[in-house]
């Protein structure tokens, strides 16, 4: 990882005339170096019953999420109701330790997810499943609410309050400290490191440097491709972005909170108000797509090609939207204001819901009521999304890349406090460790917006899935004591216990 790091620093002070030859050089050095490690996460397994295969990295996620599923009753149904009165407010007590309310835990989480994957990741799933792979992305959206309860409610449980009134929270504290607790220490440790060690490396990669570029690109595209100002100046860009980056995440999370509880519902008005005008003026299609989508889930082609579609493309490249599983939302969560940790799990639920059911549906059914996915699609990613969009409101392309720029900047300040917050663990709480993660991440956004550097971008993809297999061991451990948590606290919650505050 030193390598990476110090080969893509360097590469900063490199002229832009000779970027292209820059991007060969690196991509040499680094994909001997880092296909094996993707090459391992990304290997697939035979699926049964159908003549297709998965990376193994996927059916860990699915499955993690059916168990958790079933084992706490359908939570992800039973507790959305109670989720929605956490995150109005209606259980706040000011005076309870943290330093963000339930609303910015929740739209802080969100911003890290909500992004590329669902404008260009559901455009991939489809095209390559067909419209049937929305139902299944549906239904992982629904799964996944279970993980994300388990993970958010341990990161309160096991978060550490600094001397500072600070604190500290995620997988690496609920592994080693959770386990800890159950006869496990060694283990704990060493899993909490390893999450830590691959979160650095999936902050910088996927969460950074791929969300500057693709910035990047959306903006040369709307505005003149080669002839744009900024064609060849992705350095500029990237300077820029570093800049107002570096501006919010210097505050820490009180900052990055204050700006996401903003640009969280900005993107959500934008982007799902864009899909639903063009709804509303294709009502007579809309049951049409429904059919395609529910027909297609069901067909021969369409449980292979979802699973494939949905899946696969929709977890590989952005950890199937809403990261449940990767434990990286669980950091975010870990600083709100409360006593209760079980009530950030149940405030969780909703991510995945709003990230994949609500706006990954949105996307899936402009595409198939536009009449842009069909046999022989040429198109796909975001490319497909703007085509369908733009086949509908011709000046969208413009409003996709606000939406990608605001997307691409909110994923990048909540990684940063992911990457933080992991950095800190291994290298301590200080003032001297937080500021030098900070530099480092605004080169890097430099170094993302400027170059091309594919194995970097694998590389860290495969880290932020490693987080994932390291997380769901600790949660398959670590669940009893969440469903014990969780029949105490609706118990509490039946008989009046926990007290509403607000009306």
């Amino acid at each position: 990882m030193k390598r990476i790091m110090t080969t893509a620093g360097l590469s900063l002070f490199a002229s832009s005339a000779s970027a292209a030859g820059i991007d060969e050089a690196i991509n040499e050095i680094v994909a001997p170096i880092v296909n094996p490690f993707v090459g391992m996460i990304f290997s697939t397994i035979p699926l049964p019953f159908v003549d297709a295969q998965a990376p193994w990295i996927v059916l860990w996620l699915v499955v993690a999420a059916i168990v958790f599923t079933l084992y706490l009753g359908f939570i992800n149904f039973r507790g959305f109701a109670h989720a929605i009165r956490l995150v109005k407010g209606d259980y706040t007590n000011p005076n309870e330790p943290g330093e963000v309310s339930h609303f910015q835990a929740l739209t802080t989480a969100l911003s890290g997810t909500v992004g590329l994957g669902n404008i260009a990741g559901v455009a991939v799933a489809i095209s390559i499943g067909g419209a049937g792979a929305t139902f299944w992305m549906i239904l992982a959206g629904l799964l996944g609410m279970s993980t994300k309860f388990v993970e958010c409610a341990l990161g309160v449980k096991y978060r550490k309050t600094n001397p500072d009134g600070s604190v500290s929270g995620g997988p690496m504290y609920y592994l080693s400290k959770g386990l800890a607790k159950r006869g496990n220490p060694a283990l704990g440790r060493t899993l909490a490191v390893l999450f830590s060690v691959c979160a650095v490396g999936g902050a910088l990669g996927g969460g950074n440097m791929f969300q500057a570029n693709q910035a990047f690109k959306q903006v040369v595209g709307v505005t003149g491709g080669d002839m744009s100002f900024f064609a060849d100046k992705g350095w500029l860009f990237g300077l820029i972005m570093a800049i107002i980056v570096g501006v919010v995440i210097i505050g820490g999370i009180k900052s990055i909170a204050k700006v996401t509880e903003k640009v969280v519902p900005l993107m959500a008005v934008v982007y799902v108000g864009a899909a639903l005008v063009i709804i509303l003026f294709n009502l007579n299609h809309v049951g049409d797509a429904f059919a395609a989508i529910f027909n297609g889930a069901f067909t021969g082609e369409g449980v292979a090609g979802g699973v494939i579609g949905a899946m696969i493309q929709g977890f590989k490249r952005a950890a199937f939207s809403n990261e449940a599983g990767v434990g990286s939302a669980a950091i975010a969560h870990s600083a709100v204001k409360t006593n209760e940790h079980m009530s950030e799990g149940f405030v969780s639920l909703l991510e995945p819901f709003i990230d994949t059911v609500v706006i990954c549906t949105m996307t899936a059914l402009v595409i198939i009521i536009t009449g842009q996915l069909h046999a022989g699609q040429e198109l796909t990613g975001v490319a497909l999304t703007s085509a369908a969009f733009g086949s509908a409101i011709s000046w969208f392309p413009y409003v996709l890349a606000v939406a990608v720029i605001l997307f691409a900047f909110s994923t990048m300040i909540s990684w940063s406090y992911y990457g933080l917050k992991a950095w800190t663990y291994l290298f301590g709480e200080s003032l001297r460790a937080e500021m030098i993660f900070k530099v480092i991440f605004c080169v890097f956004v430099v170094i993302g917006a400027s170059m091309n550097l594919g194995p970097v971008i694998d590389f860290s993809d495969a880290m932020i899935f490693a987080m994932a297999l390291i997380n769901i061991i600790g949660l398959y451990r670590l669940v009893p004591e969440i469903k014990t948590d969780m029949n105490d606290y609706l118990a509490r919650l039946q008989s009046g216990a926990i007290v509403r505050h607000k009306a």
